[in-house]
């Protein structure tokens, strides 16, 4: 059994994030990446994708091009971890050891958990920003839409990045005032949470905005059931004692699915064992080093964070992290500490973003001179063209 000095569950962003840091700070470390996948996707653009704006082309490299220069690069995917005996088992069957573990796994969508669900996508209206062949249908279905009833979900539970399901409604019902049809559609976003948005200084300006544009908001509206046949979305109102059930009817359903820890954290003793954080990997929400494990280290959204599952938050952990690592490599402490930033641009149309910046417990905690809880261009902008170069270049290379 080959062992490594620090082995990295994941090769999406934070995994990759961490291993450049680690290696920018020690070339001669023995770091090992598993990742099964050859392509390297910048989610964030997926939702400019569904709406038209972006080539799906322009947010895929190749996973080679991003692998770190001096990481070992395990192709294969992981099927259970065994921190008691510091190994991973691999799906082809190696085992491999560690000295440190970092545990970038990400988070998986749980498709069957909707009833109907993975039948009805891709077709007859259903469509979903989630995957990349997913984002192009959304686009296709936009494209085709020329009125009638939209429909856009989001479930209970941590996604990735909260404020998506809601920017691609934004999106959609600007697409539909372009195209001079909105006059005969009607945007419904039935979501199971309480609020747009759990920042009050950023909610505000989306309620304003919904209001405003004629958006039917419904919450603690969970989506269970598809009807792709007669295209009828059925939801659990969670808002009554009995769950109660509606249908609605719907020409266009965008679904942002529920989401999980991937399996082999949620088996392994790493896991919280309830919560709303059941099944994520139990770290030190300030240090990001495991609680039962300090030999383990989680971040991204893999991890038991009670904050947004983002590519920003991710930015914000990896020194923290790589910090804890290297101090307990070298017999020492650090004073590395990370308060739960987390950001989300929220695109609110063609050319218009709402910056949510906030800390633990909702705190806002903008950091550009500029009122960012309002729709800016600019800030549109930062999303569109400089976050995506950020990443490939700065993030993705342990600089930024």
């Amino acid at each position: 059994m080959r062992t490594h000095e620090v082995l990295i569950l994941g090769g999406g962003t934070a995994g990759i994030t961490v291993a450049a840091r680690l290696l920018r700070a020690d070339r001669d470390l023995d770091v090992a990446v598993v990742e099964p996948s050859s392509d390297h996707w910048y989610q964030p653009l997926w939702t400019l994708v569904g709406a038209g704006v972006v080539d799906l082309g322009e947010t895929r490299r190749d996973q080679a091009s991003v692998m770190p220069n001096g990481a070992t690069w395990i192709r294969d995917r992981v099927r259970a971890i065994r921190p008691d005996a510091r190994e991973v088992e691999l799906e082809h069957g190696e085992t491999v050891g560690y000295e440190r573990l970092v545990v970038a796994l990400g988070i998986e969508s749980d498709l069957d958990r909707i009833d109907g669900l993975r039948a009805a996508l891709g077709r007859g209206g259903v469509v979903s920003n989630y995957t990349p062949d997913g984002a192009r249908a959304t686009w296709q279905a936009l494209s085709d839409f020329g009125g009638g009833r939209m429909v856009f979900t989001n479930p209970s539970g941590q996604v990735k990045c909260g404020g998506a399901p809601q920017k691609i409604l934004y999106l959609a019902e600007h697409h539909a005032r372009r195209r001079g049809v909105r006059d005969r559609t009607e945007v419904i976003g039935a979501f199971a949470g309480s609020v747009m948005l759990g920042v009050p200084e950023i909610a505000a300006t989306l309620d304003r905005i919904v209001r405003e544009r004629g958006i039917d908001m419904r919450f603690r509206h969970e989506l269970v059931a598809i009807d792709a046949d007669a295209r009828v979305a059925t939801f659990e109102r969670l808002d009554t004692d009995d769950r109660t059930r509606v249908g609605i009817d719907y020409d266009l359903l965008h679904v942002t699915p529920p989401m999980r820890a991937p399996a082999p954290v949620r088996n392994s003793p790493l896991a919280v064992a309830d919560g709303p954080h059941a099944g994520y990997a139990d770290v030190d929400p300030h240090t990001l080093v495991g609680r039962r494990y300090p030999n383990v280290y989680a971040l991204g959204d893999a991890a038991a964070l009670p904050t947004a599952k983002t590519g920003a938050a991710v930015r914000k952990q990896a020194p923290v992290l790589v910090a804890h690592l290297l101090a307990d490599r070298a017999g020492t402490r650090s004073e590395a500490r990370y308060d739960g930033y987390s950001s989300c641009p929220l695109v609110t149309g063609y050319g218009r973003l709402v910056l949510a910046e906030f800390l633990y417990d909702n705190v806002y905690a903008p950091t550009f001179p500029v009122d960012q809880t309002r729709e800016r261009w600019d800030m549109y902008m930062l999303k569109r063209h400089l976050l995506p170069q950020l990443y490939w270049h700065g993030m993705l290379r342990g600089r930024a």
